[in-house]
């Protein structure tokens, strides 16, 4: 991801624009992957046009507790985030590594490919923006790359939403990572309902966000559009449900590996998983080895 740090300008685009950011992604070769209502839910799949998006709908969560209900307007971005997380689209949760076959008495084995995939991610909220970015470090900055992630993340446009909205478990402001996205995306937007106006915010984080932005509007944001973004993005920051107090809790969690309280949490554990499933840092895997029944066909995958 080229960076772009000279270009600070906010664009102002209306809501009815926003049809012009999917024809400039598609235009490009690339398929949008974003939120949208599936059974009762918002979850993230592939979508082809702004009506695709949870449109007036809004999350009620707390403890144990996630509803989606009806919104009094028509936006687009009026949710936070849902069950699924980014890192399915970049650390895929099955993927086949290599397969053998015999033909008589000669055996071959070959490595799977793995091809770039255009994709771009819309609507990438700060927190999981955060979440990407420590992927970045373990699988594709580290000492150990894993080839399959980098081609995927290399390919990969990040168009981030900031959130306006926050609920009954959200906490970033107090960990440093949002409700504004700083830095790693290609594109950052904020929606803003003012009245009878409904437009974005946009900035571009990399060259290639700017080349997109073009194709969307060039028009700069007035200081009083700007002003409604910030104060949009403050009053989520106001409304986090929950804090976490960050002073001295790494050493807090060192000292207390046999602390009553992960007995606790243990004892209310249905060893299904689904914690790492829906983690979006999470990146363990397991390795499994299947062949068919005559044995001339053999492929090991790796799995989530």
């Amino acid at each position: 991801m080229q960076k772009d740090p000279s270009d600070k300008r906010l664009i102002i685009f209306e809501s009815d624009q926003l049809q012009r950011l999917f024809d400039a992604l598609h235009s490009r070769g690339y398929s949008i992957i974003g939120p949208t209502v599936r059974d009762d839910a918002v979850v993230l799949d592939v979508i082809s046009s702004p009506g695709d998006l949870p449109v007036g709908h809004a999350c009620e969560r707390g403890k144990a507790t996630c509803r989606l209900k009806s919104r009094s307007d028509d936006a687009f971005f009026g949710v936070t985030v849902g069950p699924h997380s980014w890192k399915r689209y970049l650390h895929v949760p099955a993927l086949r590594l290599w397969e053998m076959t015999r033909e008589q008495n000669e055996i071959k084995m070959s490595a799977a490919p793995h091809p770039p995939l255009l994709q771009a991610f819309l609507g990438v909220r700060s927190c999981d923006l955060h979440a990407i970015l420590i992927l970045d470090r373990i699988l594709a900055n580290g000492d150990y790359v894993d080839p399959a992630y980098k081609a995927r993340r290399d390919s990969t446009v990040i168009i981030a939403v900031n959130c306006t909205e926050a609920d009954g478990t959200c906490f970033c402001a107090s960990m440093g990572t949002g409700p504004k996205a700083e830095s790693g995306f290609d594109l950052a937007l904020t929606e803003v309902l003012q009245g009878d106006r409904h437009f974005f915010i946009a900035e571009s984080g990399t060259n290639l966000g700017k080349e997109i932005l073009s194709d969307v509007g060039s028009t700069d944001a007035e200081e009083g559009e700007r002003i409604a973004a910030v104060e949009g993005i403050a009053r989520a920051a106001g409304r986090m449900g929950r804090q976490v107090n960050l002073d001295g809790i790494r050493d807090l969690l060192v000292r207390n590996p046999g602390h009553p309280r992960w007995d606790e949490v243990a004892t209310r554990c249905m060893t299904c998983g689904n914690c790492t499933m829906v983690c979006p840092t999470c990146f363990c895997t397991t390795v499994e080895d299947s062949t068919d029944l005559t044995g001339a066909r053999a492929e090991r995958c790796r799995l989530w």
